[in-house]
């Protein structure tokens, strides 16, 4: 017989029976009128986006570089590492556009911490209200400094706290396939690179890639944080990014060429971003290097598919783990995946550019 409970609590509850919890999350237009976009700031963010569409419809011949950390939890490494950055971008800014990847929020297998925006504090406190203070104080930040940033949007609230000071978007492998994601890109202001799926296939990013051109009509948050019914014109500005897969890596000449007349088959541009990290570098943070360097040797040979590349790169090599004791995290080094150091990153820069015309 089967048996039911009593307990006078949960007698006839059919909801909530899972959370323990509910706390208010500020308004986006809180955070806006806290932490504006001043015009010099909106600048760097339009301009850089306007460079990107050009490189994707080739009427730009520069090469897109997504470069910066795994993910951002030290607001002040990431900034030296702006600082760093600057000069570099200013020094090959007639061949490389470089965008600093500024990571706030980190898609888990299984479970992890969450990025910044979830998990601020790096201790399970889950503050997150703090976490988009912070991330959006940071892209003010850099934008000051003439610094453009790329980031991965996960959770579809967050774009209303954080797209406008975005310049470039990814949409990650384990979300290329989510009607929500589709949803969510259709009506975001930048460009978007989707990335192949986590086996290496690409049929799922082509059909986001045209799911997310076209007009969608969901659920979301208005920018005084009610709950709306969202209607876009879709994005026109998508591309393919190759990670690599379980099945292999996809950024060596034949794969490439093979891919590009895929997309021209679909009715897609035929430009792909290349990501030296994940699959394409076997899980190895040193194999980016070698990854860059035969992308370059494809771009000298006259490559027209290439449009851009990703690399993890921080201050310090490597990586590590979170800490209880977060005095013990070495400064500047990740603590999700590992990356290449600023030098290493340096010289990559040098041997890109000099593959150019």
């Amino acid at each position: 017989m089967m048996a039911f409970s009593t307990d006078s609590h949960l007698a006839g509850q059919t909801f909530d029976l899972h959370v323990v919890e509910t706390r208010p999350l500020l308004p986006p237009a809180s955070l806006h009128h806290d932490l504006p976009l001043d015009p010099n700031s909106a600048e760097v963010v339009s301009t850089t986006r306007k460079s990107i569409q050009s490189i994707l419809s080739g009427e730009d011949s520069r090469v897109l570089v997504i470069v910066g950390p795994c993910s951002v939890h030290d607001v002040k490494a990431a900034k030296e590492y702006a600082n760093w950055l600057k000069p570099l971008r200013d020094r090959f800014s007639k061949k490389l556009e470089i965008v600093m990847r500024v990571y706030f929020e980190k898609p888990r297998t299984t479970t992890g911490w969450k990025g910044l925006i979830n998990d601020p504090h790096l201790d399970g406190s889950y503050d997150i209200n703090t976490g988009l203070k912070r991330a959006r104080r940071l892209l003010l930040d850099l934008a000051h400094l003439g610094i453009p940033t790329a980031t991965e949007l996960l959770d579809p609230v967050v774009p209303q706290y954080i797209a406008d000071l975005i310049s470039w978007t990814a949409i990650g492998a384990r979300t290329t396939e989510s009607q929500t994601h589709r949803e969510m890109a259709s009506g975001l202001s930048m460009p978007i690179g989707y990335k192949n799926g986590t086996d290496g296939t690409i049929a799922v990013a082509i059909n986001a890639m045209k799911a997310a051109s076209k007009p969608h009509h969901f659920l979301g948050i208005n920018h005084e944080g009610s709950a709306s019914i969202i209607s876009t014109t879709g994005n026109p500005d998508g591309h393919l990014v190759l990670r690599g897969g379980t099945h292999g890596t996809n950024y060596d000449f034949e794969s490439v060429s093979r891919i590009s007349q895929q997309l021209l088959s679909s009715n897609l541009k035929n430009r792909v971003m290349i990501d030296c990290s994940h699959g394409n570098s076997n899980k190895d943070f040193r194999r980016q290097s070698h990854v860059l360097r035969e992308v370059s040797q494809q771009i000298a040979g006259g490559s027209i598919s290439i449009m851009g590349v990703m690399l993890e790169s921080h201050l310090v090599e490597g990586n590590q783990s979170l800490s209880k004791n977060l005095s013990d995290l070495t400064y500047g080094q990740s603590v999700t995946d590992a990356c290449i150091d600023i030098n290493t990153t340096e010289i990559l820069f040098e041997e890109l550019a000099q593959s150019l015309p």
